[in-house]
């Protein structure tokens, strides 16, 4: 049976990766020459490839065993995005005012995390232990004002609050993928070197 492991891919191997995210749209052309456009995604899917990252027969070893330890495609696992990790820009610090996550109304105290790029809110599932900020009214949480679910995003605040008050937050955030081949292409290209063909990985919902 297929479920996630809730470790990450070794950062090295991030670091190497090319790819990003991807929209379906159906797009119909009309008689009138015009076109009607729609999408059945709520939300965009990233693709990435980390084939470029594994250079040293150490490397690829790892990459090995992170598959095989993976079963392949069955299972998912969190990676680091290098281009888009943060709730605000890659080389920028976050902070607990990056993030608006909704209003309170004297009572909700559980807001998922979400990331914005403008009028379009991605919902954030795996966020980095201990990396979460929030803000209320201005306001940032003591640690043990709130409460963060790393498997699902969601910040359970210790108190409501109050009417209108924004809660916002800063965080870090993996991407949840899998592998996307049923087996490893490796080459050996000179004594400890080697490199891997391509290694893609697709995101996941979870």
């Amino acid at each position: 049976m297929s479920a996630f492991h809730d470790v990450s891919l070794p950062l090295p191997f991030a670091l190497g990766a090319s790819g990003g995210p991807e929209r379906r749209v159906d797009i119909v052309a009309l008689g009138s020459g015009r076109e009607a456009r729609n999408t059945p995604w709520a939300h965009g899917r990233r693709r990435y490839d980390i084939g470029g990252a594994a250079r040293t027969i150490d490397e690829l070893h790892a990459l090995l065993a992170f598959f095989e330890a993976r079963r392949g495609r069955l299972h998912g696992f969190r990676f680091r995005d290098p281009f888009d990790c943060k709730s605000c820009a890659p080389s920028a610090t976050h902070a607990p005012s990056d993030q608006l996550l909704g209003a309170g109304d004297g009572a909700r105290t559980a807001f998922p995390l979400t990331k914005a790029y403008g009028d379009y809110l991605r919902p954030i599932q795996k966020p980095v232990a201990n990396s979460v900020r929030v803000a209320v009214g201005g306001e940032e949480l003591e640690d043990e004002a709130f409460d963060v679910d790393v498997a699902t995003g969601i910040v359970t605040l210790a108190a409501a609050p109050a009417p209108e008050a924004q809660v916002r937050a800063g965080f870090i955030f993996d991407t949840p993928v899998r592998f996307d081949i049923d087996r490893l292409n490796l080459s050996l290209d000179g004594f400890g070197a080697g490199r891997a063909l391509s290694v893609p990985l697709v995101e996941i919902l979870i």
